[in-house]
């Protein structure tokens, strides 16, 4: 009876708390999205999205996320399966450093990038030498991109090829099938949910960028300048109604990347 009478006044309590506390947080995450919603400038939209610098700032996004996803697939990947299937000593350090991008400061990035590749980097100047220079071009915005983002298909890939365990592989193997076929009919198909579930997320926080791309690669219009910079530069000229429909136009993609991945992000 004790037991009865507790769990009948003194829990009713705490589920009434926890709602009430989880409707607040709803409240503060919707509120800023809904306020742009709100406070956009609608019958101006027309106009502002069609200046030729908000064009180029948000062709420039897509070129620059687009560049440093490809970047990220081209090296990500096979560490990713490093990371997975070796059995090497150090790859805990190896990991801890693919995982140090996604906490390190933006502006701490750029910073880091530009003493490594920056004209007296310490990759830099022997870059230099063979012509290639990435501060204040569209390649070092990529590149500063891609550096911040590539931890997020690294570590969804390595998760999925985890999960997806070697026993279908080995059973390919034992019946002849060869190390290519393996990869293409097995390993590719058991873990695309989680490489393409990397990959957007890996692009939309390349598409997001700010921070390490105006430390590294400047912002320059037409060359470095993609739509976070568009938008704090309108910020700061005393233009928010530019501002406010150009983080429209990113916060419409970024709800369209989460809606593409709800069946990975909210699976129960």
């Amino acid at each position: 009876m004790a037991s009865i009478r507790r769990s009948g006044r003194g829990e009713g309590a705490a589920p009434a708390l926890i709602g009430g506390l989880a409707v607040a947080a709803v409240a503060f995450l919707a509120l800023p999205p809904v306020a742009l919603a709100l406070r956009a400038p609608w019958h101006a939209a027309a106009a502002q999205l069609s200046d030729p610098a908000v064009l180029d700032a948000l062709r420039l996004s897509l070129v620059v996320s687009t560049a440093a996803l490809a970047l990220s697939l081209a090296f990500g990947a096979p560490l990713a399966w490093v990371l997975a299937r070796a059995s090497l000593r150090g790859l805990a350090v190896v990991r801890a450093l693919v995982i140090v991008p996604m906490v390190l400061p933006p502006v701490v990035a750029g910073v880091a990038l530009l003493t490594a590749f920056g004209r007296r980097g310490v990759a830099g100047a022997a870059l230099e030498r063979l012509g290639l220079t990435l501060p204040f071009s569209t390649t070092g915005a990529a590149l500063a991109a891609a550096f911040v983002s590539a931890p997020f298909l690294v570590v969804a890939l390595e998760a999925g090829l985890r999960s997806a365990g070697r026993d279908l592989e080995d059973a390919a193997a034992t019946l002849g099938a060869s190390r290519a076929r393996i990869l293409w009919t097995v390993t590719l198909p058991s873990v695309a949910p989680s490489l393409a579930a990397g990959a957007a997320l890996c692009w939309a926080r390349a598409l997001g960028e700010f921070g390490a791309t105006v430390t590294f690669a400047g912002n320059l219009r037409g060359r470095t300048q993609t739509a976070p910079l568009a938008v704090y530069e309108e910020l700061q000229t005393g233009d928010p109604d530019g501002a406010v429909l150009v983080s429209l136009v990113l916060l419409a993609i970024s709800v369209a990347v989460v809606a593409a991945l709800r069946g990975r992000l909210f699976a129960r």
